[in-house]
């Protein structure tokens, strides 16, 4: 999930500490699009199609790093989507997208890294969400699936303590991102300043996140510097877990 937002600033901001960055991204042309802003500042990236729902192109996309790249040490499970929407207008076809996408493919994204990391070690990241521990309206099936992120992330942890790997997920709030924009505009059209405004009065602190805020987060996690940190989650929230009022 590096083709954009969130995904792409932390394809980015690990290509400046001196990362080999393979993308995986449902969107060659995203990632291609990340790869060129790698390279352009001086880093190695490379571009793989890959759906993560799909586990044999999960698994595939790792051995393919791995074999022809290195040995991987770092994996973050970015790629997801969201949902609007209560358990009453939540349709299963709308529940089997979420399941697929953003359960499933951190399901594969970490039996794939597992795989890689069992003889030496290594860190995986998740994406999780602020609404993983707070409810919040009309985000019935992505507080589902983000949910289920922080409790694969405390399973992980737990199961691979001897292995030397270490899990941990990000929760953030409010990030502006392509998604925000694109929302805005499909829902509140010639608006989109006004609603902006109010959604970045949601957080106590008073904007949205960056994704170089969070992608600064996922580089902290996975470095040596976090190395006594494992099966926890990270609000990045500005305040919003904790100070709402």
């Amino acid at each position: 999930g590096g083709g954009s937002g969130i995904g792409q600033a932390i394809c980015t901001r690990f290509a400046e500490e001196g990362a080999k960055v393979g993308i995986l991204e449902i969107s060659m042309e995203k990632a291609i699009e990340t790869t060129r802003i790698i390279e352009a500042a001086g880093g190695q990236s490379w571009a793989f199609a890959c759906d993560v729902s799909q586990q044999a192109e999960v698994l595939g996309g790792f051995a393919h790093i791995a074999e022809n790249i290195g040995s991987i040490d770092i994996a973050v499970n970015n790629a997801g989507v969201g949902h609007i929407g209560t358990v009453e207008t939540t349709t299963e076809a709308d529940m089997d997208r979420l399941y697929a996408i953003n359960i499933k493919g951190v399901y594969n994204g970490c039996k794939a890294a597992v795989a890689q990391m069992k003889s030496r070690g290594g860190t995986i990241l998740n994406m999780a969400s602020s609404v993983s521990l707070v409810g919040i309206p009309d985000r019935f099936g992505y507080s589902m699936s983000k949910g289920a992120v922080m409790t694969m992330t405390y399973s992980v942890a737990c199961d691979y303590l001897n292995e030397k790997i270490r899990c941990n997920c990000i929760a953030p709030a409010r990030v502006h991102t392509p998604f925000v924009d694109d929302y805005l505009a499909k829902n509140y059209p010639g608006e989109e300043k006004q609603m902006f405004k109010q959604l970045e009065k949601a957080q106590p602190i008073g904007r949205m996140a960056t994704p170089q805020e969070i992608a600064n987060l996922a580089v902290y996690l996975c470095s040596d510097e976090s190395d006594f940190i494992t099966g926890t989650l990270f609000p990045i929230d500005g305040g919003f877990m904790s100070l709402r009022p």
